[in-house]
């Protein structure tokens, strides 16, 4: 008799067990949300003119963690924000859409904040290489096809301030 109980506990513990790993489980796999964070305000200057062409309401990457976080396992972003990426220095830059999944237009910008290179409506969780194919020291990333409705071209440039 002692036996039967022994195993009948030993099924229902193990039946508990399984039952709260697949409850945990489930809580693990809810999607991320992660909401803009408005970080400073960038403009876009015509290079003839110097008149703004664009302003955006931008979110700052300038640690390692956040330039390799990016833009990933976003839904959407708004037309007037866009990420910028700060690096320390001027040099050959390279990008991909890994788990993004917002086409993008990546604007590459040299250390004197002029526009030197584009990589225009990225595919979607895409883990091609989008090189610079010149030297950028910040990378500017704003929904796909939105340079082109803006005209924003290389030779443009770029000023930020932070909040």
């Amino acid at each position: 008799m002692s036996r039967i109980k022994l195993t009948v506990s030993l099924v229902l513990g193990a039946v508990l067990l399984l039952s709260s790993c697949k409850q945990e489980s489930q809580k693990v796999m809810q999607p991320i949300k992660i909401k803009f964070r408005k970080d400073g305000d960038l403009k876009v200057y015509e290079a003839r003119t110097d008149s703004v062409k664009a302003q955006f309401s931008i979110e700052i990457a300038d640690d390692e963690y956040e330039r390799q976080r990016g833009l990933m396992d976003r839904k959407s972003m708004e037309n007037d924000q866009g990420m910028l990426f700060i690096f320390p220095n001027n040099n050959l830059r390279s990008f991909y859409m890994k788990s993004t999944y917002i086409p993008l237009d990546i604007i590459y910008i040299g250390s004197d904040k002029t526009i030197v290179s584009f990589q225009k409506n990225t595919k979607p969780l895409d883990e091609s290489s989008l090189p610079s194919n010149v030297p950028a020291q910040y990378v500017f990333e704003i929904n796909g096809g939105l340079s082109d409705q803006l005209d924003i071209k290389v030779g443009d440039s770029i000023d930020y301030k932070v909040n």
